[in-house]
C-alpha cells in the first residue's frame, strides 16, 4: 500500500509538527503554508496576515500503520479547535484551525471526526474543513525546528474560556527560544 498525505493547520506549525512526528506510522512531516492566495510565500509574508495562508503541516503516513481517522484524533488533541484565528497568544488567520482534505474520503472522515470531537468541548469547534490548495513548504530553518533547537514542545494551554472541559487539562508551554 502506498503512503498517503494529510494536510492540517492548528496554530504554530512547530508544535504541530513535533506532535505528529511522534505518531507511529507517520513517515514524514513538513511544515509550510496552505489555504491562501500567494504563491511561494515566505514566513514574513504569511505573518503579515495578507497572504490568506495558514501555518500548516503536510503529513506523509503509511495507512497500513496509522489511519487518517487516527491522525484527525491527534489533530483535535494538539490544539484548541474552538479558538477562531488564534492559538493562545498567537493571533491571526495564519494560526487558524483547518483540515485541508485531499480526497472526498478525507472530507467525509474529517466532518464525521469533527462532529465526534465536538462532544469534548463546551464551545463550537471552528476548524474549517476545505479542499486542499497548494502546499508551500516553509523555509528550511522551520523544518524540525524543535529538534534543531533542543526543544521538547510548544503546546499552548487553553485560556480560561476556551470551552475545554475542566477535567481535560491542556498541555504546558515550552517557549524558550
Amino acid at each position: 500500500m502506498a503512503n498517503e498525505k494529510a494536510l492540517f493547520a492548528a496554530g504554530c506549525f512547530w508544535g504541530v509538527e513535533a506532535a505528529f512526528r511522534q505518531v507511529p506510522g507517520v513517515v514524514d512531516v513538513t511544515v509550510g503554508y496552505s489555504g491562501g492566495h500567494t504563491e511561494h510565500p515566505t514566513y514574513r509574508q504569511v505573518c503579515s496576515d495578507r497572504t490568506g495562508h495558514a501555518e500548516a503541516v503536510q503529513i506523509e503516513f503509511d495507512p497500513a500503520r496509522v489511519s487518517y481517522g487516527r491522525l484527525l484524533e491527534v489533530l483535535w488533541g494538539t490544539h484548541d479547535p474552538t479558538q477562531l484565528n488564534r492559538q493562545g497568544p498567537d493571533v491571526g488567520t495564519q494560526y487558524r484551525s483547518a483540515v485541508f482534505y485531499l480526497t472526498p474520503e478525507q472530507e467525509a472522515a474529517a466532518r464525521a471526526s469533527k462532529e465526534r470531537a465536538q462532544a469534548r468541548f463546551d464551545r463550537p469547534i471552528v476548524t474549517e474543513i476545505t479542499a486542499a490548495s497548494t502546499f508551500w513548504p516553509a523555509e528550511e530553518y522551520h523544518q524540525r525546528y524543535f529538534e534543531k533547537h533542543g526543544m521538547v514542545g510548544c503546546a499552548i494551554p487553553a485560556p480560561e474560556d476556551s470551552g475545554r472541559p475542566e477535567d481535560e487539562a491542556a498541555p504546558s508551554v515550552n517557549r524558550s527560544l
